[in-house]
């Protein structure tokens, strides 16, 4: 199996202390994560100041993450935060809790 093929992808949901939420999609959730919250990416998480990882699904297929990815951004926010509180009910940020040690925030 070819590099490319054994990758993995994530769909995540970052949020803001104000309730701003962010959907996104990444092959690398620790590095993108860090993106966000040191503000390196221009645009609306940068401006809105979402910083904080609140939930996320991993793929094997970089379709699949996306397919997925656009479906829960058609989603009214009543239903996405039903998503987020299915693995995240206290609204924490998931990404303060691990550390760089933790696979489930890498891609290997």
């Amino acid at each position: 199996m070819a590099r490319w093929e054994s990758r993995t992808f994530f769909v995540y949901i970052m949020g803001s202390k104000f309730g701003v939420l962010y959907i996104g999609v990444t092959n690398n959730l620790e590095r993108r994560v860090k993106e966000h919250r040191e503000g390196l990416i221009p645009g609306f998480t940068k401006k809105y100041r979402v910083r904080r990882l609140l939930y996320f699904e991993q793929f094997e297929r970089a379709a699949e993450a996306i397919a997925r990815e656009k479906q829960i951004k058609g989603w009214k926010r009543a239903r996405k935060l039903d998503l987020i509180h299915t693995m995240n009910l206290e609204m924490a940020d998931l990404g303060a809790r691990r550390s760089t040690r933790d696979s489930s925030l890498r891609s290997e």
